[in-house]
């Protein structure tokens, strides 16, 4: 055999292995933790349920919300929420209504390696129940602020129309997950104004997700979240300074099963309020979510 000849099959015998390695598909990606109440981190086509049951003094709140999200490519996507509020009081008739619907978008640019990316801006739609003037007793879903611990309030100031803005930072490896949040809302008077003094507020929101995966089809998360109006509208003039802002921490299981294309991670945590006002009305949440990603 010619020595070119013995060279180039050669070269054939040690690259046909790793020829071999790369048609058989890049390694799957580090499982993500997905956080309770803070945004996921990149776009997916999901329909997700998330249900907090708040028993506090005085009665208890249910205020479950429907997500539905779209990826339009892997970096961009669509999501809409609404909501329902339920208040069961210990003495008295209840209410009930919808919250403002939310439609957005999420951006996550690839940055490479371990770290994650990902710009949302969004606005909340002054169509929510007990809005205007003359405001229906049995509509109004105010409870559901807190029973939410505060992070959703775009979706209960039924009389503003709601930009908001954030951005959320994750790194992802090896099983774990950590990840922080922020978020500026401006809430801007579009009815009620008999009932409403404030033409504008703004308010802010924050949280840090820590999750660890046990095994592929079991993870914890760790969460700690704070809400801060950054303006003072008139109903916390002369109110404690603690109504100002709200921190609570959250801890739960979230099960991974997959069927084809279709992936389920139902989750269970149970929140706990770390100041007032929330600490002084006794709440305790028990929190039920269910995404199903596809």
């Amino acid at each position: 055999m010619r020595p070119v000849s013995s060279l180039l099959l050669l070269s054939g015998l040690l690259v046909a292995p790793a020829a071999l390695a790369e048609g058989a598909g890049a390694p799957k990606p580090p499982p993500y933790s997905l956080p309770w109440q803070l945004r996921p981190i990149a776009p997916a086509n999901v329909v997700r349920l998330d249900l907090p049951v708040a028993s506090h003094e005085g009665g208890s709140t249910y205020a479950p919300v429907l997500t539905g999200g779209y990826a339009v490519t892997p970096e961009f996507g669509a999501l809409a929420r609404v909501g329902y509020v339920s208040t069961a009081p210990d003495e008295g008739a209840g209410a009930s209504g919808f919250t403002n619907p939310l439609i957005g978008a999420l951006y996550s640019p690839k940055l490479g390696g371990e770290l994650k990316l990902a710009l949302f801006a969004g606005v909340a739609l002054p169509l929510g129940s007990g809005g205007g003037n003359d405001p229906d007793p049995k509509s109004r879903i105010g409870a559901g602020v807190l029973a939410r611990s505060a992070l959703d309030n775009a979706l209960f100031a039924v009389n503003d129309l709601v930009p908001l803005a954030g951005v959320d930072v994750a790194w992802v490896s090896g099983g774990f997950t950590l990840q922080a949040e922020a978020t500026v809302l401006e809430l801007l008077r579009m009815r009620g104004e008999d009932v409403q003094k404030d033409k504008t507020k703004t308010n802010s929101t924050a949280g840090l997700h820590a999750g660890y995966f046990f095994i592929p089809q079991l993870s914890i998360g760790l969460e700690l979240r704070h809400q801060r109006w950054l303006s003072t509208p008139s109903f916390l003039k002369g109110a404690p300074s603690e109504n100002r802002d709200n921190t609570t921490a959250a801890a739960g299981l979230r099960g991974h099963v997959a069927a084809g294309d279709v992936k389920l991670k139902p989750g269970l945590a149970y929140v706990m309020p770390l100041d007032d006002p929330m600490k002084e009305g006794k709440y305790g949440i028990v929190f039920a979510d269910v995404p199903v990603i596809f």
